[in-house]
């Protein structure tokens, strides 16, 4: 993208008062950004506000500083082989699942993998849920993610702490040496800096073996009204998209609720009752969510084509029952407390402790806050 051109694009897109609803009106009815600030006020108050006019005939003073920051950005050598890019609303490139939502961002910064092609995400899925979720839903997130990855499935996610962070890395496991896109990660701040900051080596590696997304510019901070509105973009590059875990006020939620606007399939694995995570997923199947047990629910409901390798479940055990441990099939899949334990087992306090801290050294049970175990299935 030339100087000029990009100048106009992030002059449009920076303007205060102007965002993605205001410029789409501005470009239908003049063209390309160019052609919006060569308007008369009499022109662009046809189509905007007054206050929105007088934005528009004003050029920020430290629009040149930024549009040399971002051509920089864009021109600089990334140290994990990764490519920077834009693209426009009016770019050939620019991937028809977002044209075809309500609000399309006016530009996408992409760092990632050189060869990916956002226009050809036909076969992806969005993985999310819970920033605090159960060590269960880690497992079943991850799972999942795999087995989408080893299917050719792209996983779209948010890089958020828990349930994204767990998708995104089991679809980089499927991909490991594969070559091809194992992951897409949509973020809410600009593509310059990495959040949360937990996640930068999970971050540098999507961007060597997948794509990182923003529609933020350079320096934005991650801020709190950033992140919801990013979840429709999310929601808007994929097929549908899978609820792991999520409370009743989670904003997963909103990422389901946007994709059931788009005309996108919602998906969510069902989970205790017991659990405040599995509430938000109990909803969205009272409401028409489709409950899943495995990826082949996925599979049949979007009609993907695929020699699906063995599900990832969301329940039940992963080995055959008679060869599980006793104190596993005690447990069964809900949180259970010590006392409980005991009272169906028959042992002693300090004899089910020392068998479910082996258990969980295993990864087979998860110790849960206010004293309760749950067991873990690995699918």
């Amino acid at each position: 993208m030339e100087r000029e051109e990009l100048s106009s694009w992030l002059r449009l897109s920076l303007t205060p008062g102007i965002g993605n609803t205001a410029g789409r009106k501005l470009l239908a009815a003049f063209g390309l950004p160019a052609d919006v600030f060569r308007q008369t006020p009499d022109a662009l108050g046809q189509v905007a506000s007054d206050a929105q006019v007088q934005a528009l005939l004003r050029v920020p003073a430290d629009l040149p500083r930024f549009i040399d920051q971002t051509l920089e950005w864009m021109h600089g050598a990334d140290s994990h082989g990764a490519t920077r890019r834009i693209l426009t609303l009016g770019d050939a490139g620019y991937p028809a699942s977002l044209l075809e939502t309500a609000d399309p961002p006016l530009m996408l910064y992409l760092l990632g993998a050189p060869a990916f092609d956002l226009t050809r995400l036909d076969r992806s899925i969005a993985i999310v849920g819970s920033r605090n979720p159960t060590s269960q839903g880690i497992e079943n997130a991850r799972g999942f993610a795999r087995a989408f990855g080893q299917a050719g499935i792209t996983v779209v996610s948010g890089l958020a702490l828990g349930i994204d962070g767990a998708a995104h890395e089991g679809a980089l496991e499927a991909a490991q040496g594969s070559g091809r896109c194992a992951t897409v990660a949509v973020v809410g701040t600009g593509l310059d800096r990495v959040y949360p900051a937990k996640h930068r080596n999970l971050a540098h590696r999507i961007a060597a073996q997948g794509l990182i997304v923003s529609e933020y510019a350079l320096g934005t901070p991650p801020l709190n009204q950033n992140f919801p509105k990013r979840n429709r973009i999310i929601a808007g590059l994929c097929s549908g998209t899978l609820v792991v875990e999520a409370a009743l006020k989670s904003g997963s939620l909103i990422t389901a609720r946007l994709a059931a606007e788009q005309g996108r399939e919602v998906f969510a694995i069902p989970g205790s009752i017991h659990s405040p995570q599995a509430r938000g997923c109990h909803a969205l199947i009272r409401q028409g969510a489709k409950l899943v047990e495995s990826v082949n629910d996925v599979f049949e409901e979007l009609r993907f084509d695929v020699a699906a390798p063995a599900a990832a479940r969301s329940s039940g055990p992963g080995a055959d029952a008679a060869d599980e441990p006793a104190l596993l099939r005690e447990l069964g899949f809900e949180p259970v407390s010590l006392d409980m334990l005991c009272a169906r087992t028959g042992h002693s306090a300090a004899d089910l402790q020392a068998k479910l801290l082996e258990l969980e050294l295993e990864g087979r049970v998860a110790r849960l806050p206010g004293g309760l175990f749950q067991r873990v299935a690995l699918g």
